[in-house]
């Protein structure tokens, strides 16, 4: 067994997470640096490992890129990084850096590339990931540094670099599993774990233990290095439920392939099914042998293949676990799912501490034991076992942001191409997990076909996932709309709902019932619930009416703006961004409605706001005759535009202005004031409220509407 922080030997290669704060510039200048070498180090190390020069340019699956790609990628993320954050000038090599940016190739079994790739050579990666190594070693030698590092310091671009690095070892090592065998040798640097029990009927037996209903508290808090996705917050409670002791075994897992797991449909969704039919698997990927045979069944570690560990985790994909939960939950009776991320948690209270301060790993993780797994009832954490370590922890819970997520400038597809329901999150870590992968706050996600040293422990719950396709909101509409109603200001022009409302709350004696009529995406019905009774948010839009009722549901709203070309901004609304309290909320009533055909009601209000509605209705002055009879006495009408009369909106002889009338030119205004005066008085001159809607980075519409206010008779 390897010692702490040895696995390599004549390398010493701490593999804890750096601290970002400190009280000494030059000391922590000195601890980057190190880090860099040994994770660089360490890297390089793995593909030692490879002993056939066809383990490289072979795709180890059909779904990845050969490890050719990845060997080099690690170095030229560091010059693309750095080229983007403007702390090089030069690049090392325009062409290699090209080839080997985009690392994120995750692909679906209905989408493979089958391009042919002109790979470098071996020689020539080599020669440049030497060249990269110095240059990366000479700017951290000089980099200016502010403790405690953050978001904003040149340093974080090498930390992100450093972790980058070590989320590829593990994945680089995944791929080596998948390589024919006789192209890698084992390495004494790169130890498995001798212990295991070849019988089956010897492997222990798992058995659920009990928790009680509590709160945890998700989201970064700690002094490291993190991803964007780990920041922010989110509060859960967590019904009572009950865990499995262990990780699902070889053994355990062996019951579900003799029961017919992997030939009886029901036990798979449709994704699984889909799987299935193009994997053609009667058993986990990484068995060898037949598996009607399961005395001479094999597994296929990193570089060599061993007689089966019975009791070692079964490693297996999202599907293939909750495949095997299914069956289970129908061979017991019990409510057997996968946890959720909350639910991990909750069995993670159980362990003391985290990696920056352990004494040594209370598991097998962070490179401290084997490069292999190990027994499942090896490592003790408080009631249960491999709570950290050992595989990674499949969990139902598609990745998402916290509350509060942003995206870090530099890496803006680091995880919101993985927010589109079709990710799960993955926790506790494996044997390799190291630097921030073997942290408590962790939060990485893959499509569920997808391996990594991955496994499962299940609960009896009753919690049902939400499962969301793409949160993101990809509507060109319905983003700029959510942008204009709660995006920033742009070019110090004030917020149009809020100044709107600002003016309404001036003029209206009554505060009880109010009607936002295209309303859109509801900011300004939120605003005017600050001080109305009612509110209601009515809308032609079933898509607007949809986000303003999923934000009175206090959800946050993500959507994308473009920026240039295929570039896009990563944005978020939430109306506790825009101080409105879930009571608040509660006072608007959005409903879809045809501001030409209105509904009968019996209530009047005391406001009506029209904002830019007026020149999109096919029948304006209907609309203007029908809304009459719904205010009430001493009611106020408002009514904001920019007259853009178009007839893809409005048939021109249905224009109530900005025509010629008997060859005269009759204004919009001065047709409200001839349509309006006989039930309404003018209540104040017209006004001029400007606003500003994006399109791009560069460009925007700077519109001057005009805004006439009305009070019934």
């Amino acid at each position: 067994m390897a010692s702490n922080n040895t696995v390599s030997s004549g390398l010493a290669k701490p593999t804890r997470t750096l601290l970002l704060s400190g009280d000494d510039v030059e000391k922590k200048r000195d601890e980057i640096l190190n880090y860099f070498h040994q994770t660089w180090d360490l890297y390089e190390s793995l593909f030692d490992c490879l002993s056939d020069e066809r383990a490289y340019f072979t795709k180890a699956i059909s779904l990845r890129h050969p490890l050719i790609f990845y060997f080099g990628h690690t170095a030229t993320f560091y010059i693309n990084k750095l080229m983007a954050a403007g702390l090089i000038e030069e690049r090392v090599d325009s062409d290699i850096e090209a080839m080997l940016a985009i690392g994120v190739d995750e692909m679906s079994w209905d989408d493979l590339d089958t391009s042919h790739y002109s790979w470098p050579s071996l020689a020539e990666l080599r020669d440049y990931r030497g060249k990269v190594r110095q240059r990366v070693t000479d700017l951290i030698k000089q980099i200016p540094l502010t403790l405690p590092l953050n978001w904003e310091s040149p340093a974080w671009v090498i930390l992100m670099g450093i972790e980058h690095e070590r989320i590829h070892l593990e994945t680089s090592s995944v791929l080596m599993r998948q390589l024919p065998v006789e192209w890698l040798t084992p390495q004494p640097h790169w130890p498995a774990c001798q212990r295991a029990r070849n019988d089956r009927t010897a492997a222990p037996e798992n058995s659920l233990v009990s928790l009680p209903e509590s709160t945890v508290s998700l989201g970064k808090t700690d002094d490291t290095y993190g991803w964007d996705n780990e920041y922010g917050r989110l509060e859960c409670r967590v019904n009572a439920f009950k865990a499995s002791k262990m990780l699902v075994s070889n053994a355990e897992f062996y019951a579900f392939i003799q029961a017919g797991g992997y030939q009886n449909p029901q036990w798979w969704d449709e994704e699984g099914q889909g799987w299935l039919t193009f994997s053609n698997a009667e058993m986990p990927t990484f068995w060898v042998g037949a598996v009607s045979k399961p005395a001479g069944l094999k597994l296929r570690l990193m570089t060599e293949e061993v007689a089966m560990p019975w009791d070692w985790p079964a490693e297996v994909n999202q599907l293939e676990a909750s495949a095997f939960c299914r069956w289970k939950a129908d061979d017991t009776g019990k409510s057997i799912q996968l946890p959720t991320e909350a639910e991990w948690y909750v069995l993670r209270e159980q362990v003391e501490g985290d990696q920056p301060n352990w004494a040594q790993a209370p598991g097998n993780v962070n490179l401290e034991w084997w490069a292999s797994s190990c027994p499942v009832d090896r490592f003790a954490q408080g009631d249960f076992y491999d709570i950290v370590g050992n595989v990674w922890q499949w969990t139902t819970t598609p990745i998402s942001g916290f509350e509060g997520f942003k995206i870090h400038p530099l890496y803006d597809d680091f995880s919101t191409p993985t927010f589109d329901g079709k990710h799960a999150i993955i926790k506790g870590g494996s044997w390799i997990s190291t630097g921030n992968e073997a942290l408590k706050s962790a939060r990485y996600a893959f499509r569920r076909h997808f391996f990594q040293h991955a496994g499962f422990r299940y609960v009896v719950s009753t919690h049902q996932e939400k499962l969301t396709v793409n949160p993101y909101e990809t509507d060109l509409l319905v983003s700029q709309y959510l942008d204009f109603q709660y995006g920033p200001h742009y070019f110090n022009v004030d917020n149009y709902a809020r100044a709107l409302v600002d003016i309404a709350e001036q003029v209206v004696e009554k505060r009880g019932s109010a009607l936002d009529i295209g309303c859109a995406t509801g900011r300004a019905s939120f605003e005017l619930a600050r001080t109305f009774d009612k509110v209601t948010g009515m809308d032609y839009s079933a898509r607007f009416i949809d986000v303003a009722l999923s934000l009175v549901r206090g959800e946050e709203r993500r959507y994308l703006m473009p920026e240039e070309g295929e570039l896009v901004e990563y944005c978020q609304a939430s109306l506790q961004a825009i101080g409105i309290t879930p009571e608040q909320a509660a006072r608007v009533n959005f409903v879809q409605g045809d501001a030409c055909n209105l509904k009968p009601q019996q209530e009047a209000y005391d406001l009506v706001l029209a904002s830019n509605l007026i020149d999109r209705l096919r029948e304006p002055e209907r609309f203007l005759r029908d809304i009459t009879t719904r205010i009430a006495k001493g009611g106020v009408l408002m009514i904001s535009s920019p007259y853009t009369w178009l007839e893809e909106f409005t048939p021109k002889e249905n224009w109530i202005g900005g025509v010629r009338e008997n060859g005269e030119a009759l204004t919009s205004y001065q047709a409200l004031q001839r349509l309006l005066t006989a039930e309404f008085s003018e209540v104040q001159p017209p006004a001029d409220i400007p606003f500003v809607i994006r399109e791009t980075a560069r460009k925007h519409q700077h519109t001057v509407a005009q805004l006439t206010v009305w009070r019934k008779r």
